[in-house]
């Protein structure tokens, strides 16, 4: 039976794509890990592979065609001894039928409605030839069945219309395979944003009758980011920790480095010591390295930080696993090879979900200080201004000059309690005033 090739949901808020180009045409042999085409998501352009093996009967999607429903059918595969005539009589493919090459969300993240939704509906039944014994499963799933003595028939498949394919196998047990289990609930769908009660767009519009202007079309990434920061406005209870921190020991201390790091090729950045005080922090206060899951708390074990990267047109937060593990020097090498593919949108998935922490810094851009949206389900974001001389008083009760830098802490008050957050800031604060015990 004819296969539907179904557009995937390449990332966790991808509700629709683009189609940019294909890699194949029709009547080509594809195997499984080919790559068939190049898709533009809210977030990058990323290339889809073949899940299964066969001949591409018919595309059903030209190339350049915008605004393309994730799980809609883009093209047919035809496996051996089925031709194009055949295309007709295949059954359209449910809305729930997820394709294998979508990257599931983490755990941590919050999926899109639509990918819950869809996630939510158990795939049907495999179903049966006319002799009654055919199972509906792709040529190399049945192979890797046979390998591993698998009966295909005690198998619940994940592809279209309930067909088995590759990873459904690959991630069996023999012993399991006779009592597949229950499907998995899905995690709650993020609630969705508020309907906006201002004008329409017509009516905004009209308000600006006989001026000059220029109409921008949103693009995926914009239309992303204008939705879920409008729901995390209106849905995660914010509230707001600040303190000013001196930066002159962590300023010698990093220039110290930096010279004996010069034959390296390293070279550390501020940003570099507020990602790695924070991680530790979070070590330090466990209980606010966590993360809101609906109707639960997920308390994480490492610190996996994420940080802000402006980009043209939008915003990445890339993610830096394991920071407080990991050096300095490591750290910075991670954060400009993860910043410079952001900005040429070639991050995958799994480099920008997840994490319980963010950092925003706009100091570059000598912004004093500045209150960040909360992005979920991370729990807290620490936005971060320029570091000025300004007079402060010495513990001696002396005026001195300090470069001081000052920061805002948003926080989302389901996770974390006022004394926690104040808990959490302060061990930032004492991180950074002291940057040797970073070291330690």
């Amino acid at each position: 039976m004819p296969t539907e090739i179904l557009m995937p949901a390449l990332s966790p808020t991808m509700e629709e794509g683009t189609l940019a180009k294909w890699l194949v045409k029709e009547g080509d042999t594809v195997a499984s890990g080919d790559l068939l085409a190049e898709i533009e998501t809210d977030k990058a352009t990323m290339e889809f592979e073949a899940v299964d093996e066969g001949v591409v009967g018919k595309i059903l999607i030209p190339e350049g065609s915008e605004g393309v429903k994730v799980n809609s059918p883009i093209a047919v595969l035809l496996e051996e001894g089925e031709s194009a005539d055949d295309i007709g009589t295949t059954p359209a493919a449910p809305a729930a039928a997820a394709d294998e090459a979508a990257p599931a969300a983490s755990e941590d993240t919050a999926p899109a409605p639509a990918q819950a939704a869809a996630a939510a509906t158990p795939a049907p039944a495999a179903p049966q030839g006319a002799d009654g014994n055919r199972i509906f499963a792709s040529p190399l799933a049945r192979r890797i069945a046979a390998d591993k003595g698998l009966d295909l028939a005690a198998l619940t498949g994940s592809g279209p219309r309930g067909r088995i394919v590759k990873a459904d196998v690959e991630n069996a047990k023999p012993q399991a395979a006779a009592a597949p289990a229950a499907a998995t609930p899905a995690p709650a769908a993020a609630p969705a944003a508020a309907a906006s009660t201002g004008p329409s767009a017509d009516q905004v519009a009209r308000m600006y009758e006989g001026r000059t202007f220029e109409e921008v079309k949103l693009d995926g990434m914009r239309k992303t980011i204008a939705a879920r920061l409008t729901e995390a406005k209106q849905t995660v209870p914010h509230f707001y920790l600040r303190r000013d921190i001196q930066l002159d020991a962590l300023l010698k201390f990093r220039g110290e480095l930096n010279k004996q790091l010069e034959a390296r090729g390293v070279k550390l950045s501020v940003n570099d010591f507020i990602i790695k005080a924070c991680a530790l922090a979070l070590q330090a206060v466990p209980d606010a390295n966590a993360v809101w899951a609906g109707d639960r708390v997920l308390k994480m074990k490492s610190s996996d930080v994420a940080v802000a990267v402006a980009i043209e047109g939008g915003l990445f937060t890339p993610v830096l696993q394991d920071s407080d593990t990991k050096s300095l020097s490591t750290l910075s090498t991670e954060m400009k090879d993860l910043a410079k593919r952001a900005r040429d949108r070639k991050l995958a998935p799994h480099e920008y979900q997840g994490g319980s922490f963010a950092i925003s810094n706009l100091g570059m851009f000598s912004i004093d200080n500045f209150d960040a949206i909360v992005n979920p389900p991370h729990a807290g974001i620490l936005a971060v201004g320029a570091g000025v001389k300004k007079p402060v008083v010495g513990a001696d009760g002396e005026l001195a000059v300090a470069t001081v830098m000052s920061v805002t802490m948003s926080v989302d008050h389901r996770v974390i309690d006022g004394a926690l957050g104040a808990e959490l800031l302060n061990a930032i604060k004492d991180n950074l005033e002291n940057p040797m015990m970073m070291l330690a």
